[in-house]
Parts: C-alpha cells; sequence; structure tokens
C-alpha cells in the first residue's frame, strides 16, 4: 500500500478522536485522525509523525487537507492508519497461490467480513485486525473493547464448524515484534473467544509490517513476517 504526499511533523494535541493538532512546516494544522482507537501509547506530545497532504481536500470535501497516518516510537515507525490493514491484507492475499475469486466486503449470514475467497472450490472467510499497540515488543488487540469483533470471531467459529475456511488475520503495523496476543486487560471476551475459535479451527494469523518512508513524500505499508500467536 503506497501513500503520496507525505510530510513529516509534531503532534500537539487530539481534541477528540478524529482530529489532532499537528505542527508541520512550523505552522499548526488540524489533521483527520484515520484511527478512532484510543492510540494513547502513540500520540504522545511532542510525537513525531507523518501526515498525508490532500491537494485536493476543497474539492472532495473534505473538512481537513492532512490526515494523520503514522508515528515514531522509541525509533521504530507505526503506521496507525485503521483502513490500511484491510488493503494491505488485499494485496498480500492477491499473491497466494491457490486463492480464487478474492472479494471484499462480503456479507454471510449476518456478518460482513473483509476477505471472502475460494481455495479447491471450497470458501473461505477472513477478517482482518489491525494491530497498533505494543509493548515491550509484544502486540495486542484490541485496545478498547470491540463488541463487533467478538461477533466476527463467534461467526467464524460457527463457520469453521459447517467445513468452511475461517481465518483471522491480525496485521501488525509495525516491525520489531516478539509474539502476538488478545488484550485480556481490556477485553477477556475477545480473547476467550479467539481461544474458542481457534480449538474450532479457526486459523488465527498475525503479520508484522514493514512500514517505510521515502523520498519524494512516499510512505508504503507492506505486510511481511510471521509473528508467534500466544492465546489464553
Amino acid at each position: 500500500m503506497i501513500y503520496s504526499n507525505i510530510l513529516p511533523g509534531t503532534f500537539l494535541e487530539r481534541p477528540n478522536r478524529f482530529t489532532a493538532r499537528v505542527l508541520v512546516d512550523g505552522r499548526e494544522v488540524v489533521c483527520h485522525v484515520k484511527n478512532t482507537g484510543r492510540c494513547r501509547e502513540l500520540l504522545v506530545p511532542r510525537a513525531s509523525v507523518l501526515v498525508q497532504f490532500h491537494p485536493d481536500a476543497c474539492a472532495a470535501g473534505r473538512k481537513t487537507e492532512f490526515s494523520l497516518i503514522a508515528v515514531w516510537k522509541n525509533g521504530n515507525l507505526i503506521n496507525m492508519d485503521s483502513q490500511a490493514p484491510n488493503q494491505a491484507a488485499y494485496e498480500w492475499l492477491s499473491a497466494v497461490p491457490g486463492l480464487e475469486n478474492l472479494r471484499r466486503e462480503v456479507t454471510f449470514g449476518s456478518s460482513r467480513f473483509d476477505l471472502a475467497f475460494e481455495r479447491r472450490g471450497r470458501p473461505g472467510f477472513l477478517e482482518v485486525k489491525g494491530v497498533t499497540l505494543e509493548e515491550n515488543g509484544v502486540a495486542r488487540f484490541p485496545d478498547a473493547p470491540t463488541i463487533r469483533g467478538v461477533k466476527h470471531i463467534k461467526e467464524l467459529t460457527k463457520m469453521a464448524g459447517e467445513g468452511m475456511d475461517a481465518a483471522v488475520l491480525f496485521v501488525i503495523q509495525m516491525k520489531g515484534i516478539s509474539r502476538f496476543e488478545p488484550n485480556m486487560a481490556t477485553q477477556p471476551e475477545f480473547g476467550l473467544a479467539l481461544k474458542e475459535a481457534a480449538d474450532a479451527g479457526v486459523n488465527i494469523l498475525a503479520r508484522d509490517c514493514l512500514v517505510s518512508c521515502r523520498d519524494g513524500g512516499i510512505l508504503s505499508l507492506t505486510i511481511d513476517a510471521p509473528v508467534p500467536v500466544f492465546l489464553p
């Protein structure tokens, strides 16, 4: 996944979950925050960030000319765009041999899943979860309770019991991760649902990402290496 028109900035304040005040080129601008999670460990005052400039903001009816995309934490660049993992997962799965009829945003039962595919004629569904919460090399999800997330996990558990391919992919939007685990302190219900899903045959996957900023204001996010998953 590629972003253009990327500029460095300094985070100042997050007045609400949708906007942030950032210092860019010596002036204070309002940015759209593309992540409604808490992100308290990332968005600390004076943190170095990357923002995307939208030159067509007025014509497109945008309220702001900038979006907050990434942040440095302890020297590690972290993509915090909550929409990016789905696109990165689509690009990654598109290159996996044996998968056919790859589609996005597919409804099955009472839920809409991020990706659907067929493998050897058997239908499969994949739910994608972006992960930005990290502590001492351990990535955790969620950073805030998610009723929708638990619902999806239970739907996938049921589907696996009916013989379909079912999987959850945790896209860890950074490098430097030693393991992934559900955030039992924040939402034990999600962690227990994930363990039940694994026992039922749902494939629980976690992969880290290469996040790189290049000359010319280009930022990229690419799914990279598998990360060990530890369940309760």
